[in-house]
Order: C-alpha cells, then structure tokens, then sequence
C-alpha cells in the first residue's frame, strides 16, 4: 500500500473504513474500446432527478441544443416545492428568506452566473441571460434581481409553507449542521452532449438549509461547482460547497480528463484531493463528482456512500449508486 493511501486512511478517524483499490471500480468499465460513444447523452447529480433528465432528454432527442436541455432539465426541480434544496419550496437561511445560486456554461467556454438571488423562481434561467445578455459573468444580490425584472422574470415568494414551518422547527435550537445525503438530494448539477457534439453545463440549488444570510457556496463559481470545456469534458458537483471552493474541484476534475484521464479517475483525483487536504471535515461532510467526456464516457465519485446520479444514454434513464473514497 502506497505512503498516500495511508495516509488517507491513518488521518480519516473515527474508524470510517477505506475500500480496498481493487474495488473501486466494481460498476465501471474503464476498458476505452468498449466506450459507450453513443450521443446524445445527459447525467445529473441524484437519483430523485430522473424527471429533470427526462426534460433534458425530450430537447436532446429531437436535435436540440445541449445548453437548450440543460436549462429545461434544471427547470424541474427548480420548480418543485418538495424539493428542499432547489429553487422554489428550498429551505431557507437563518434569517428565513429563501436564496438562490446557480451557473450555466456552454461548449464555447462562455458563463453567467447568479448568487444571492431572491424571489425568482428559475435562477439558471437568469443564469442564462447574464451569459447570453450582459459582458459579465457573474450577477449577485439585488442586483441579480433587478436583471432578472429586466429580463422579464416574474418575483415570487418562494418560502412554501412547509419550508416555512422547517425553519421555524429549526429556530427552537438554532443548530447549524449540514447532513449528509439528505433525503438523498442536494444541488442539482447537470451535463449533456447534443448530437451535434456540444457540451453544457448547469448547476442550481438553494444552498445550505438555515446557512448565514449572505452565504454563496461553490454552485454558481465557476471552475468550482462547474467547469465544461468542449474540448475534453466536463465536470460538476454537489456536496458541501466550501470545500469544493478551496479546491476548485469541478476544473481539476477537466484537467485530469486533459491529461488523459478516464473521467472515473478524475474524479476520484478531486475527491481524494478534498479528503487529503481537510480529512476531519471529511468525516462529516459529503462531495460527489460527476464527469462526463467527449467520447462519452461518465464517472462519479463521492466522500461517503450514499450518493447516486441519473445517466440517460442508449435511451434509457437509469439511477446509478456512485462509488465512493469510503466505505461505511
């Protein structure tokens, strides 16, 4: 055993146990030749996304344009109340209001980002106009929202009352702890490649339930929640957004992919980077990757077990359980 897998394993505590290498790729093909090189192709970050990758794969489908079904395909969850960690019914900060962060990327390296929005219900949509129609890449805040009226958008209260009464629950404590894998959903990160080859990107979510009013995590960074580069691949993620901030993780993801790299392996390569850098955060926090490049080869990765994605290629839409670093 190599000195940085021990490492990993003497400096992960609490008796979490590592997988054996040999296994790591138990639900992966890595052999090239028998690459699945069949386009169009989306996959999204948790299982309960299969309807926002059935969105996504009716544009694909019919010829259409990869950035195109992104945006369609973040719509659902942005525009589910149950979904507490997305748009509209997300929970909100400590101080109650519901904020919003999410970016979109296309196969010609251009980005718009929002954070800190308020009120709009489809933030990767607004997203969307800031790359299309503003020389910015990013809009934060108020001044994302008067963009967005600008633009057409309608403001909204989006405190459902269920996440209402969550946050009123919470109050009683005012105990701030992320949990991992909550109800198995998180941010939703999306990637697709349209039959004409373009890869795109999206991210969007409401962040940290009850997280300090002001809080951007690393979903609307470029390079950090999402990087596309058309050229080799792209990559996104989910999890506790401060660590993939100080690792830049979803642009290490790509550039292991440009040096070769099946996007299993780069992958892995982000998360082992995350849990070598802060491995008693690692104890308590989830990161999941997930890759997708331009031969249409995909990989996912997270810290802990318990994370899954929806790949919809060969025209069929399947929830797949993602490895993991650790094994319990």
């Amino acid at each position: 055993m190599n000195t940085r897998r021990k490492f990993l394993q003497q400096t992960l505590l609490g008796g979490l146990a590592v997988g054996s290498a040999d296994r790591l790729f138990d639900t992966l093909d890595l052999d090239d030749s028998k690459a699945p090189g069949t386009f169009p192709v989306v996959i999204s970050t948790w299982g309960p996304n299969v309807k926002a990758n059935a969105a996504a794969w009716k544009v694909l489908s019919a010829g259409g344009y990869a950035l195109d079904a992104i945006e369609a395909g973040i719509h659902v969850p942005e525009a589910d109340p149950e979904d507490t960690s997305v748009g509209y019914g997300g929970l909100p900060d400590r101080d109650g209001h519901v904020t919003l962060d999410a970016c979109i990327m296309n196969e010609k390296g251009m980005a718009g980002c929002v954070t800190f929005l308020e009120h709009i219900k489809h933030p990767i949509s607004v997203a969307r106009k800031v790359m299309e129609n503003t020389p910015h890449v990013i809009m934060s805040g108020d001044g994302a929202l008067q963009f967005a009226l600008s633009q057409g958008f309608e403001k909204e209260d989006l405190l459902t009352e269920h996440a209402r009464k969550a946050w009123e629950a919470w109050k009683v404590e005012s105990k701030y702890q992320p949990v991992i894998n909550v109800e198995r959903h998180d941010t939703i990160g999306m990637l697709a490649m349209d039959t004409q080859h373009r890869l795109c990107g999206g991210c969007s979510t409401s962040g940290l339930a009850f997280k300090m009013h002001g809080r951007v995590g690393d979903s609307p960074v470029i390079g950090a929640g999402l990087f596309v580069d058309n050229e080799v691949g792209a990559a996104v993620c989910t999890g506790l957004g401060e660590m993939v901030l100080r690792t830049v993780g979803s642009f290490l993801v790509v550039e292991e992919m440009r040096r070769g790299k099946h996007p299993q392996k780069a992958v892995e390569t982000a998360v082992k980077r995350i849990v070598s850098k802060y491995p008693e955060q690692s104890k308590d926090a989830q990161v999941a990757f997930i890759a997708l490049d331009r031969k249409g080869r995909h990989g996912a990765y997270s810290i802990h077990p318990g994370f899954n994605y929806v790949l919809y290629q060969n025209g069929e839409n399947r929830v797949i359980e993602g490895a993991s670093f650790l094994k319990t």
